[in-house]
């Protein structure tokens, strides 16, 4: 007798997809599988419309880990943006299987990143994931190898927004986390930086670090 599923399925039909949800088009890369890995995530509205673009390092991993780690950063980040409503486009068949209940996890590597991605979707209103062809992820693709080769991208690499009615413009505080980039306070002891509140990464996620003396002491 099968096993019964906390879901019977993570797929939801497209007709039921709230209007205020959006679509995460995520990517993870890693040269040498395992190697050096990043990923990549497009943020955009149920019409299409590019929100915002995310992509780091990650260290050394597989590509599935990478994968499962994009997938991750995503969910943290739509749920640090109060978005309750997510759809996951992937390239990786495993990892759209794994969440659908329709694959086992069997690795010891994924389990516990699957977990973690199960916890975070059950926090959502909505969640849906889906496999596509390579050539539907080919930005967040971009912006993971980007990220490996500590570039930018360049504008010509930006995902085309498609042709819409005119939206409500980003507000400045919007405009600062769309670039990825955040100013916090640390203090400095015992050889260690640490930070003063709490920073939505993952572990391994490698950061650049500009310090700037507030007070002597």
């Amino acid at each position: 007798m099968p096993r019964r599923k906390q879901r019977e399925s993570l797929e939801f039909a497209e007709s039921e997809a709230p209007p205020d949800s959006v679509v995460a088009t995520i990517d993870g890369a890693a040269r040498g599988n395992p190697g050096p890995a990043a990923y990549g995530v497009v943020f955009a509205d149920s019409a299409g419309k590019v929100l915002t673009q995310l992509a780091g390092r990650l260290g050394r991993a597989t590509n599935n880990v990478a994968e499962y780690r994009a997938l991750l950063v995503a969910l943290t980040y739509a749920r640090t943006q109060g978005w309750r409503a997510v759809k996951i486009r992937t390239d990786s068949e495993l990892l759209a299987r794994q969440l659908q209940g329709h694959y086992r996890v069997r690795s010891s590597a994924l389990k516990p990143l699957h977990e973690q991605a199960r916890q975070l979707i059950g926090s959502l209103d909505y969640f849906a994931v889906q496999a596509v062809a390579r050539k539907l992820t080919r930005a967040a693709d971009k912006l993971a190898n980007a990220a490996l080769d500590r570039r930018p991208v360049p504008r010509d690499e930006r995902p085309a927004r498609k042709k819409l009615s005119p939206a409500a413009p980003l507000s400045r505080a919007e405009s600062r986390d769309a670039t990825g980039t955040r100013t916090v306070r640390a203090v400095y002891e015992a050889g260690v930086l640490r930070p003063l509140e709490k920073l939505e990464l993952m572990d391994g996620t490698e950061v650049e670090v500009t310090v700037r003396r507030l007070h002597d002491g």
